[in-house]
């Protein structure tokens, strides 16, 4: 008969995992006796927290859930920073640990004990699930991966007791069953579409949420004429080098004037929170219409037409009930599109030379860097989604390396880059030995700065001193050498065009210093 760990590796395959990112300890060796080859694959990062990030940087790409395995206590508690950031941006990621045994006494000191560890996880996930038994365990991973398919995506904790997982039952893993997520009824989404098909100034906010509606976006958005602005997370989902994109530019002042001055404006999947706008709620002049997976969104702030449903499906049904309208000129004149070209033109040359260094389906991985948000946020253009991977929200840092190479697991045909700070990459620089053993050819562009650069210019600008912000760090470049990756210097966009198009042909990571833009 199966052991529990046997049914729990066979019902992740049944739901269509394929590679867990995790470290093996004593309480889940249980489950690690059955992953490997010919069975799921494994990557084993240098930290729990490298795991959880690579598995969001999985999820990110393919759009299917990021599955992390660690142990007990430490190695699970290690997870929780990358769980605040999947729950911050809605990325699907299931969190898998084994757990104290079955009839614990709390307080007796066993190997990895912790108070409440379920609760703790809770704290950070949409939910933390704590199984009594091996039917219970597979119930509720089936419940998992269909809340994941039906409900805005989250990360979910699933902690099963470690002699659960050595217990042998003569039961079956279930067939994985999908579903459908809600759809509005008829009446509101003709009601919306009344209000569209006659707005004379309507603009598109788009989000993360909108990530699988590329297509349905384009055609409404040219069926209304209608410019149309992402959110960081909503970046790729409208191409950039449409005439209607204005960019992720939600965060300008030129662009929330723009969309104040809307009659109409659609959101799609986006929170419109103050991490998207930099300046608090926007201010709409004109009627709100959102559409979104999570109803607990759709008022904040109130919206005339609240739409709770699939991105997708409820835009192509708005694009159905606004019908034919004849050939609308994209309104280009008096939008803010100059403005969010012009921003960020610090950093403008060093992004350009690594836009031009990059083929055109390249995935940039971002930490949370002022070189990143200042500068590539805006600067660097892309025509997908999950293009650009950027930890909003949450604001976590050491986010992009491992990020990039859960990336890489998840598109190996495609290149991957890294742009950090320096500050953020030192959270986890021990990922290069994870990228060198598993020879995916990563450029890791690093500029720095000597610090944490945005919190000495707060500090300066708030007449604090500048305390704890100026770092000592490594010769990155060695560093990457003496992990065995390789490693160079550049001190002009030129160079770094030449450094990156190199790093793409070269097994494993190539760590590139460049030194922070002045002016």
């Amino acid at each position: 008969m199966p052991t529990g760990g046997e049914l729990l590796v066979a019902a992740l395959r049944a739901h269509g995992v394929d590679v867990v990112f995790g470290i093996p300890g004593t309480h889940n060796l249980e489950i690690y006796r059955h992953l490997g080859p010919g069975r799921l694959r494994v990557v084993t990062p240098r930290h729990e927290q490298g795991a959880g990030y690579a598995a969001d940087g999985y999820a990110r790409v393919t759009g299917r859930p990021g599955v992390v395995v660690t142990t007990s206590g430490p190695g699970l508690l290690n997870v929780a920073a990358a769980a605040g950031q999947a729950y911050s941006d809605s990325v699907p990621m299931l969190i898998v640990s084994p757990g104290m045994p079955l009839g614990h006494e709390q307080g007796s000191g066993l190997l990895h004990e912790v108070k409440d560890q379920s609760a703790a996880l809770a704290a950070v996930c949409a939910q933390s699930q704590r199984v009594q038994t091996l039917p219970e365990m597979l119930r509720v991973l089936a419940s998992v991966f269909t809340s994941f398919d039906i409900s805005r995506p989250r990360p979910v904790h699933l902690e099963v007791p470690y002699d659960l997982l050595a217990r042998s039952a003569d039961i079956t893993v279930p067939p994985a069953v999908r579903a459908l997520p809600p759809a509005p009824s008829e009446a509101d989404v003709r009601a919306a579409a009344a209000t569209l098909s006659t707005a004379e100034r309507p603009t598109l906010v788009v989000g993360g949420g909108a990530r699988n509606a590329v297509a349905e976006l384009r055609a409404l958005a040219e069926l209304l004429g209608a410019p149309t602005v992402t959110t960081a997370n909503g970046k790729g989902a409208f191409p950039e080098s449409h005439p209607l994109s204005l960019g992720a530019g939600l965060h300008i002042p030129e662009v929330r004037e723009f969309l104040h001055r809307a009659d109409v404006v659609l959101a799609v999947g986006t929170e419109l929170a103050e991490t998207d706008t930099w300046d608090g709620p926007l201010r709409l002049g004109g009627r709100l219409v959102r559409v979104d997976l999570d109803p607990s969104q759709l008022h904040r702030p109130t919206a005339a037409h609240p739409l709770a449903g699939d991105a997708a499906t409820t835009l192509a049904r708005l694009r159905r009930a606004i019908g034919p309208r004849g050939a609308v000129r994209p309104r280009r004149e008096g939008t803010p599109r100059s403005a969010v070209t012009a921003y960020g033109r610090r950093w403008r040359p060093l992004i350009e030379a690594l836009r031009a260094a990059l083929p055109e389906d390249a995935v940039l991985v971002n930490d949370s860097a002022q070189v990143c948000y200042f500068g590539a946020l805006t600067g660097f253009a892309v025509e997908q989604p999950s293009q650009f991977l950027y930890p909003t929200g949450f604001g976590t840092l050491g986010y992009a390396l491992p990020a990039a190479i859960g990336a890489g697991i998840a598109a190996p045909e495609r290149p991957v880059a890294v742009l950090t700070g320096d500050g953020g990459l030192q959270f986890t620089v021990n990922e290069l030995a994870t990228a060198v053993e598993l020879g995916l050819p990563l450029p890791v562009v690093v500029v720095n700065n000597g610090g944490y650069g945005m919190i000495r210019q707060e500090m300066t600008e708030r007449g604090c001193p500048p305390v704890g912000v100026d770092l000592h760090g490594p010769d990155f470049p060695a560093l990457s050498r003496a992990y065995g990756g390789a490693g160079v210097h550049a001190t002009s966009p030129a160079e770094l065009r030449s450094a990156v198009a190199q790093a793409l042909i070269t097994p494993g990571p190539t760590v590139i210093e460049v030194p922070e833009p002045t002016g």
